[in-house]
């Protein structure tokens, strides 16, 4: 379902997260980027590190809101196996400058 996420940004993002591309991950984002999970602002590198990267982290969307700045999806990691998830996205200049996820 990523094929419906209409922002290039967005996609590029989540393209990275599934392919565990660390460099491909950086370039999707906005120096400074910053991100929440779960109402609760968190240290991008080391979440990202932790729960997705070493985590070996999937996204498989489900739907889609916003052009693909809004989601839902089932994530997945080897830390805390599957959940229903929601995305939120803040794209700058063609790259993600915020994201936000939580439990859906």
């Amino acid at each position: 379902m990523t094929d419906q996420i209409g922002d290039p940004a967005v996609r590029a993002f989540v393209d990275a997260l599934n392919a565990g591309d660390r460099t491909a991950f950086r370039a999707a984002l906005t120096p400074g980027a910053k991100m929440a999970d779960d109402g609760t602002e968190r240290d991008l590198g080391e979440w990202t590190e932790r729960e997705i990267f070493s985590g070996d982290g999937h996204l498989t969307v489900e739907t889609v809101q916003d052009d693909g700045r809004s989601f839902v999806a089932s994530y997945s990691n080897s830390t805390w196996g599957a959940m229903r998830t929601r995305w939120k996205f803040t794209v700058q200049d063609g790259k993600v400058a915020r994201f936000e996820t939580g439990q859906a």
